[in-house]
This record gives structure tokens, sequence and C-alpha cells, in this order.
């Protein structure tokens, strides 16, 4: 904890609790990789390659938050969701983490699954979920996309910092002295406006792409639209 390191360090929260969200990460990794081979052609594997180097170049851009052992930083899980998936974006996101773990000493190799499980499980169903909602509500116009890529982009970054208070709360080392709450609002705060950052740069990307290769965007295909067909989509794409 006495350098600044990207995601929870080694020693933030206790070992059985990080042993019980490694199996939790283990298992949803192993079930993204069943449901993950089924969306996998041509087209997404290369799209996968390139979402996942993309997210580890954002990741980079780390803030300090609580201690000097937890960092607040854009994740790309609403990215990810939208390009390929969210079967194969979980994978992008947890390939990304462990290569920052054990390449770069970006976070604790012990703390793996409590990472895996904020950004790569819960960042990635939250922006999916709300990409499936918005997606069926919003006409699919760029303004619609965009609007859609920003809020998953936006809540899913304020939940998946909301996942490490909970472990916090479960297995944290260092007594806060009842200040939970305190460590949440500060975690909500600060990931609130990093989400606003990530929430523009999401829609900007995803537009954009959409745009040039509407078929390259994974939810404009998977997701139906539930709007009339009249109403143009992005691209071309009904």
């Amino acid at each position: 904890m006495e350098t600044l390191a990207m995601h929870i360090s080694n020693g933030i929260i206790n070992g059985p609790v990080a042993a019980v969200f490694a199996v939790i990460a283990l298992a949803a990794m192993a079930f993204c990789v069943m449901r993950g081979r089924r969306d996998l052609d041509d087209r997404l594997a290369p799209m996968a390659g390139l979402v996942a180097a993309f997210i580890f170049a954002v990741q980079m851009l780390n803030f300090p938050i609580f201690t000097a052992g937890v960092s607040g930083h854009l994740l790309g899980g609403a990215l990810a969701a939208m390009l390929v998936g969210p079967w194969v974006g979980a994978l992008c996101v947890a390939v990304v983490l462990v290569v920052q773990a054990l390449v770069f000493g970006d976070g604790g190799v012990a703390m793996l699954g409590l990472n895996i499980t904020n950004m790569a499980v819960i960042g990635i169903a939250v922006a999916y979920l709300l990409i499936a909602l918005l997606l069926r509500v919003l006409p699919r116009t760029p303004a619609g996309l965009a609007v859609t890529a920003f809020l998953s982009a936006l809540v899913s970054v304020v939940v998946a910092a909301m996942g490490f208070v909970l472990q916090y709360q479960l297995g944290g080392t260092t007594d806060l002295g009842g200040n939970l709450a305190g460590l949440a609002g500060t975690m909500a705060v600060s990931h609130l406006l990093i989400g606003i950052g990530e929430g523009l740069i999401t829609a900007t990307t995803v537009v954009t792409v959409a745009k040039v290769r509407p078929d390259l965007v994974y939810a404009l295909r998977a997701l139906k639209p539930a709007v009339p067909a009249s109403v143009p989509a992005v691209g071309g794409v009904r």
C-alpha cells in the first residue's frame, strides 16, 4: 500500500474474501468463454483484439481515490459491451486486468478475483442491461446511440466502484472507524466524474464506428429494435 497501484492492491482486502471472489470471477469467466464461443467469428475476433487494446490504454489513466493502494480510472466496460457483446467484452476486460497485474504490477495478483468481479463482471453486466433497455426505447439514430453509450458507461462505472465498497465491508484490512459511508460517498462522487468522461469517450467511439461500419457494433446486431421499422437507424441498420 506504499505505492500507487491501479485497481485493488494486495493487502487491501483479506485473504478469505479475496479467495471467494476469485472463485466467483473464475466461474463467471468460464461461463463467458462458453457463451462467447458462439459469438466469435471473422468479424468479432479482430474487433475484440482492438477493444482489449483500447481498454488497456484508457485504464492507464488512473487517479488516487482512497488509499495509496486504490485508484479510480476509466473502465471501458460499456464500450466493450456495445462493440463485442457482454460475453466477449467481459473476457477482454479480464485479459487486460490479468496482463496489467502480472506484467506491469498494476493491481495485486492476489486481488485479481476482486478486480475482475468489479470491472469485468459487474461493470459489463450493468452496462449491457442498460444498453439492452435503452436501445429498445430510444431511436437508433446517432443521438439515440450516443445517449445509450453515455448513460451505460456512466452508470456502470459508478456501480462497479460500489462493488469495491461491498468487498471492503466484507474484508477490508484497515479499520475505517465506522466511516464506510464516507468511503462509499468518496468512491461514488469520484467515479461519477470519471464516468462522465468515460461516457463521452464511449459515445464518441461507438457513434463513429456505427456511422462507418454499423455491422461491427454488436449491440445493433444482437438487440432487436422495439421501435417501428420506419424509424431510421444508424448506418442504415434497422
